[in-house]
This record gives C-alpha cells, structure tokens and sequence, in this order.
C-alpha cells in the first residue's frame, strides 16, 4: 500500500502510509507462513469477462466504474475498472492448474480497487477507491479451502485485536449478506461505539467451485479424473483505519496503539533562555539513543520554531503514544517525565531505567487499549428473544443477539431490516431517511457468532415464530 491518496467524489483523504507499513509486513510475514505468494494483476477487465459468472456481476453492478473512451475516441466495448479481481485472476488460474500436483496455489496482492456505488462517500469507511489485500487460492477439496477460510479470517481477528487493539465478533454471514457467486462468507465485525454502530471489518469467503465451473478452472486428480478446484477469497481494507480511528481517538486527536503508531514516543524539551536548546540537547539525545537501542520507533523534537505547547498539542494530535518531556530540573536529577497519550497519566523516571519503563509501558497500553474497547464492545451487546424489545435496544446503540429461523427464511431477514426502520423513524418521530446518506437506521444481520449461546429446545426465532436454528447478531452498520 503505497499510495497516498484515496478518491472519494470531490474529496482527497490523504493516507499516511506509514500508518499502513505495520499491518502490511506484519500480514505478508504471516501469509508466507501459509505459502501464500504476492502478485499483482491489471487494474482494468474487459466487459466479456466481468460478465462471465452471472450472480458475481449482479452483485456488483450497481458498483462498477466503466472507461468508455481512450483519448478523443469512443472503445468499441466498455472496460471495467476493477471491483475486485475474481474475473481478472481467474482465466489466468485456468491456465495455471492442469493437474493436482499445482494444487495448492495461493496468492496475494496489494491493490486499489473501485466501487461507484452511492452519492456521499464515507471516508476510510465507504470510498469509491480505496487500497486493499486480496488473497485468492484454489484447492483440491471443499475441506481443504475452510481451512484457508479460516486461516484467513483469524489473521484478520489479530490484526484487529493484536495490532489495532479492537475487538470483533467471528463468525458467518447470512445467505442473504454473503458475497455475491460464493458459496459461505465469513466475517470478523467491529463495533464503534460513538455512532453505536457495527462495522464489517474483513472477510474471507469460500468460493465453492462456481467460479471453477465459470473459468474452467480443471484438473487432473491423482486418478486421472477431471475435477473442477474449490477456491477460496479473501480481503482488508484501509477500513482498518478508519476503525481504529473512531474506536480510540478523542476530541484532541488521534490515539493510536503501540504496535501499529509510527512513532512510539517523542522527546520534547523544555527550553527557556536560562536552558537553551544547545543545553538541553545531549540529554535529549542519550534519552533518544537508549529507547532506540530497546527497539523503541522513537524521535528528539529538536525544532525551535515552536514552543513546548505547540509540540505537545501537535503530538498529541498525531496519537503518539508516549511524550517524553525533558526540563532543567529533569537535568538536574538525571530524570525525565513521561506522558501517555491514552490515558493522560503523567510520571518521573530515571533516565537509566527510562527506556526500560517505556517498553514496559508501551506493552500495557497496547493491552490496556484493547481491554476498554473490548468492555465498551460487551456493555452494547444484548440478548433479544421478542420482537417487542428489538427496535428499543436498537435504539440503545446495542448490537443485538437474537433466536433465528435460518438462511432459507430470507424474506423474514428483510422484514426485520424494514421492520426495524420503521419503528425506528416513528421513534423518533421521522418520516423518513434521508437519501444521500451511507448509512441507515434500519437494523440489519452481522453474522452468525461462531461462539453460539445455549439454544434450548422450543426457542422460537424472534421474527418469524419459527422454530430457531441459531443465534444471530444484528445491528446497524456502516
């Protein structure tokens, strides 16, 4: 990910690729793990070939961007820019795998895609263009592609909680929410609790063998038979930080986890006419060079175009986690003061344990962060088993967890969605929503939790009145 800018109709959000490098080598380190190799694959595709498999252009044509000129002159056919790169990669996968012994093949690639799909862009959150990973890989068995599912989708749970330090929800999509032509989707789901909305973090799918079937994607098996394989998608997105921000940050700026910030602590030196900067500087930079040393991602704020205020609020507003203030009475006993960003605790250290304390610290925030946003998460999730009460916890920017009827009942998932809006506008005394906004007060499906509550036996789903098969989790969502 190395663009800077994402396109959102009239809006430029410029992205600091920094803020991406963390979660970009930490996942290519763990893909490799996997034998998952990078590549990389054209930007545009022709009409022929987006249309090839039915229910995955139906599923995106409200979406696609199409280039219908070159210069001063009209293309005989209109090219697609990407949406996503299954009808790119895959003819070239037909190609590839003529026998089971090319099987598996595993790739990945770091891409911007583009999505023309509503009127007001949300940044990070809903952009036409934005930057993503999309691993694509094809099996020889049903079985063997969950694995590579659910390889997938727990290395986005880490990247999550390990790396952003949010928490999310596992678990599967509905029949109705899953990704268009695939066979199952699941999906890790994050909540933000300003807007008490949920959001869907990543997901990985299994393709079954659709898309095989569509691009001839055959094989001879170790029999001699002809088998079509069994693939297998899946992508993150600069959503992530988009997340993050909303999930941490507060009215001074960003707040950022340890593990992905850029920077992990600053020193700012308090200069005066009585300690000028030429005083206070060798102190600074001993300090600099020992966090260095413990592996700190560490800077000496030596400007003096600015006093310690201006670097203060300035640092603050980038999220660093740790600010490292030196003054003349520091000096004096060899000591400094450490500031954290994430809670606004303020303590003194020796200068010779510093370095020590900050990694120590560093660590706790990292843990600390996800433990509070993991309570917040928890204190807005719910159990509903009467409709009655649905809407009301809705309204209490709860995600809620109800008794279900299953994925062949899809017209009760729909009923639920305008049902819930509904109610809800009459809440509020509302007529309506308004058009060119992204988001809705209609509550919809997130997934069904891997993590399953006791289901006794009778439980009727909360909707329908059927008999439930399982719990599923709702919510409003970006």
């Amino acid at each position: 990910m190395c663009s800077h800018l994402i396109v959102c109709s009239q809006i430029y959000v410029v992205i600091d690729p920094p803020l991406l490098l963390p979660q970009q080598e930490w996942f290519n380190a763990e893909i490799r793990k996997l034998d998952v190799e990078n590549s990389y694959f054209p930007l545009f595709v022709s009409q022929d070939r987006l249309e090839k498999e039915k229910d995955h252009v139906e599923g995106f044509a409200p979406e696609v961007a199409w280039v219908t000129k070159s210069g001063d002159g009209d293309l005989n056919k209109p090219i697609a820019v990407r949406p996503t790169s299954e009808t790119i990669m895959y003819p070239a996968f037909s190609d590839w795998i003529k026998s089971h012994r090319d099987l598996p093949l595993k790739l990945n690639q770091w891409s911007n895609v583009v999505r023309w799909e509503f009127k007001d862009p949300t940044p990070f959150l809903r952009t036409r263009e934005f930057l993503w990973q999309e691993g694509h890989t094809a099996h020889e068995s049903h079985a063997d592609a969950d694995v590579m599912v659910m390889q997938a989708l727990d290395l986005y749970r880490q990247v999550y909680e390990d790396l952003l330090a949010i928490p999310v929800i596992p678990g599967y999509k509905t029949e109705k929410e899953k990704f268009a032509g695939g066979h199952q989707t699941t999906t890790v789901e994050a909540y933000i609790p300003m807007s008490g909305r949920a959001i869907q973090g990543a997901t990985s799918h299994n393709l079954g063998q659709n898309f095989g079937k569509m691009f001839d994607i055959t094989y001879q098996d170790a029999e001699g038979k002809s088998q079509i394989a069994w693939q297998t998608s899946w992508g993150l997105t600069t959503r992530t930080l988009g997340v993050m921000i909303m999930v941490h940050g507060d009215d001074t700026g960003l707040v950022l986890p340890p593990r992905i910030a850029p920077l992990q602590a600053v020193i700012v030196p308090i200069v005066s006419k009585k300690m000028t900067m030429a005083d206070v500087t060798p102190h600074c930079k001993e300090i600099l060079q020992s966090l260095l040393d413990v592996g700190i991602r560490a800077k000496f704020d030596d400007r003096d175009t600015y006093n310690p205020g201006w670097k203060y609020n300035h640092w603050e507003q980038k999220g660093v986690p740790v600010r490292i203030e030196v003054g003349p009475r520091d000096i004096e006993a060899k000591q400094a003061r450490m500031v954290v960003r994430s809670t606004g605790d303020k303590t003194d250290h020796a200068t010779a344990d510093l370095a020590q304390v900050v990694k120590d610290r560093l660590a706790f925030i990292q843990t600390d962060m996800l433990e509070k946003a993991r309570a917040v998460r928890d204190s807005h999730l719910v159990r509903v088993t009467e409709w009655k009460d649905f809407v009301p916890e809705i309204e209490k920017h709860n995600l809620v967890l109800t008794p279900w009827c299953g994925g062949e009942h899809q017209d009760w998932e729909e009923w639920v969605k305008e049902k819930s809006r509904e109610e809800s506008l009459a809440a509020r005394g509302e007529e309506g929503e308004d058009e060119r906004t992204a988001t809705s007060v209609a509550a919809k499906t997130l997934c069904i939790p891997f993590k399953q509550p006791d289901l006794p036996e009778g439980t009727k789903c909360f909707a329908s009145g059927l008999p439930a098969k399982c719990w599923v989790l709702w919510g409003r969502s970006y």
